[in-house]
């Protein structure tokens, strides 16, 4: 059965690094094992290679009542394979972001505390 769920969340100065490292489970968060996919794109040349960079330029810039990022917590149909779910997130991210605004994204799917079943959802900052 289909469950639905959208959140969007705002990040406020001194919360973007972070929150990339717990979508990418990097640093602290690596212990986690339900990420499925992440990826970067439309980052400065300076942070190309490292999207950690970019947020944590953010952090260090915004302005103190400035906001550092969006993000989108989507949840993802369980039917699909997890390609179809990579396909269908970056998609979303091509048609949404277009060539002008850096993102993040990582898919994550962990098992649901309910059924046991996959829990598959994507974070998109």
């Amino acid at each position: 059965m289909a469950t639905y769920h959208l959140s969007v969340k705002f990040g406020g100065k001194g919360q973007a690094a972070n929150h990339a490292d717990y979508i990418e489970r990097k640093e602290k968060y690596r212990d986690r094992q339900d990420l499925e996919y992440s990826a970067h794109g439309n980052m400065p040349e300076w942070a190309r290679d490292n999207p950690s960079h970019f947020w944590q330029a953010a952090d260090q810039f915004e302005r103190a009542n400035g906001s550092t990022y969006r993000e989108l917590e989507i949840a993802l149909p369980r039917e699909l394979t997890p390609e179809q779910r990579l396909e269908l997130v970056q998609d979303f991210v091509r048609q949404e972001a277009g060539e002008r605004h850096a993102w993040s994204f990582a898919i994550h799917n962990p098992k649901a505390s309910i059924d046991g079943g996959e829990q598959p959802h994507a974070h998109i900052m």
